[in-house]
């Protein structure tokens, strides 16, 4: 049986990467991996641990067909490595942190994918932005405007789940790990 892939997506500070860390260990033991992004970031400048690549080295692997979904967003590249399909194929599902905007061409190429939106309130994710410091000026207000970015209307056709993640982590990681079980038919 083939691997189905969970696709993480919301807003900049949601809380997706702490999130997605809080549920590693819940997820112990279950049929599952995290992907591991590569973006255009170097790997001091904080967040989620990724694979740090050069603009010209990421457009390389892009043209090569080395990336099984990537995506431009925030001045950065996103790429899912290709090489985690493989796990698919031997009924490994994965949890990757994608985007709102990738969604649809994630849907297409995985048309059983199980979506998830990360949603905080505005001033949660202002105030979370603040804090990491990574963003400031036009930047923290780019960010801002894509809060307001809806969700696919193919996301909710797709069996949309919401997490709230504005209170607190464990509770949120907690029920996103009950609503992946349930999803993947492990419900215990």
């Amino acid at each position: 049986m083939r691997g189905r892939l969970i696709y993480v997506m919301g807003p900049s500070g949601a809380g997706k990467d702490s999130l997605l860390l809080a549920l590693r260990p819940l997820l112990e033991g279950e049929p599952v991996a995290f992907v591991r992004r590569c973006i255009t970031r170097p790997a001091s400048a904080g967040g989620e641990r990724h694979i740090p690549v050069s603009r010209e080295r990421f457009e390389e692997l892009a043209a090569r067909g080395r990336f099984s979904l990537h995506w431009h967003s925030h001045g950065l590249r996103y790429g899912i490595p290709a090489a985690w399909d493989r796990l698919l194929e031997r009924g490994t599902s994965l949890i990757v942190n994608g985007s709102r905007a990738a969604f649809p061409e994630a849907l297409r190429r995985h048309p059983d994918l199980i979506p998830v939106l990360v949603s905080a309130p505005v001033p949660v994710l202002r105030a979370r932005l603040l804090a990491r410091g990574r963003e400031s000026g036009t930047d923290l207000e780019e960010r801002m405007q894509g809060a307001l970015m809806p969700v696919p209307d193919e996301a909710s056709a797709a069996g949309l789940i919401r997490i709230d993640n504005a209170g607190r982590l464990e509770d949120a990681a907690d029920a996103l790990a009950q609503e992946i079980r349930k999803a993947l038919g492990r419900q215990s």
